[in-house]
């Protein structure tokens, strides 16, 4: 019982850091991907590699978090330079082609997959608390990265970004740099939860990482959460969470009431659960997703 409750907790863990990190992307850098799986799939083969050349999973875990915001940086030098529409499909004929090499692999046997077996030479006991903890660990430092960064000099130029980025060029905001940011730091939280979503399950088959539906869920979970607030995507994590976790075994009909939320936070909550809920809140007039200065008297 323990240990389910341990791995259903890792399982929203990584459902929050997939959520804030596209909404980072999509609100902070206006950036709307659907090929964020790159990240996604790439950490957790990247940890298969590392762990089979004898490196502890744990510590494979660890570098392949690293690996992933080195790929974002790399990844950015050329995807940046586009826009809108072409920006989203470019990421996902990367994260297409990623998964067509990592088919190629032996090790990964095509589809068929592989596990992540040196876990095993943990006592299970161990591994799920050990695996617990590095997740809150992760997401605990990603989520400190991101509020960081609204709170340092990035935060000005990310809101002048969004508003208006020609405007923003003109008065000499280095935009590529700022948008570089978010992306490595959202490459980066996204391996991360691609790595610890292996840890949780031990099973890597490359359909299931690199699969579409983990950009449906992001999408789903930040426009119902609330998009370009962080406690929206948040909630939108556990509100997707809670769904999944007593309505899965539905089956068709699970994925029918996902929708069936969807339309319906459209429709009556434009900006999401948070953009309803904050407002009513004590001092939550103004938006908490991005720090505004007062004036002085």
């Amino acid at each position: 019982m323990a240990r389910d409750l341990t791995g259903r907790a890792v399982t929203l863990l990584v459902y929050i850091l997939l959520a804030v990190m596209w909404n980072a992307l999509a609100d902070f850098a206006g950036l709307v991907s659907i090929g964020q799986t790159l990240f996604f799939g790439l950490a957790a083969y990247t940890t298969i590699r590392l762990a089979d050349v004898g490196l502890d999973p744990y510590l494979a875990i660890l570098a392949s978090v690293a690996t992933g915001a080195g790929l974002g940086y790399v990844t950015s030098l050329f995807m940046l330079s586009l826009k809108g529409g072409e920006f989203a499909i470019g990421m996902w004929v990367l994260s297409s082609l990623a998964h067509l090499c990592v088919n190629l692999d032996p090790l990964i046997q095509g589809e068929t997959g592989t596990s992540l077996i040196s876990l095993n030479a943990y006592p299970i006991e161990t591994r799920s608390s050990l695996t617990l903890w590095l997740a809150l660990g992760l997401t605990a430092a990603v989520l400190l990265t991101l509020f960081t960064l609204l709170r340092s000099p990035t935060r000005a130029a990310v809101n002048a970004i969004r508003d208006d980025e020609l405007g923003a060029k003109s008065i000499g905001i280095d935009v590529m740099r700022t948008k570089r940011i978010i992306f490595v730091l959202a490459a980066a939280g996204t391996a991360a939860a691609g790595a610890l979503w292996l840890a949780s399950n031990l099973n890597f088959q490359p359909r299931v990482f690199f699969g579409v539906h983990w950009t449906a869920y992001m999408i789903f979970m930040v426009l119902v959460g609330g998009l370009g607030r962080i406690e929206g995507a948040i909630i939108g994590a556990i509100l997707f969470f809670v769904i999944e976790t007593f309505f899965a075994t539905y089956g068709a009909w699970y994925l029918v009431g996902l929708g069936a939320v969807a339309v319906f936070v459209a429709l009556i909550l434009p900006k999401g659960l948070w953009g309803w809920i904050g407002p009513r809140l004590p001092g939550e007039a103004i938006p908490t997703g991005y720090i505004v200065e007062k004036s002085k008297a």
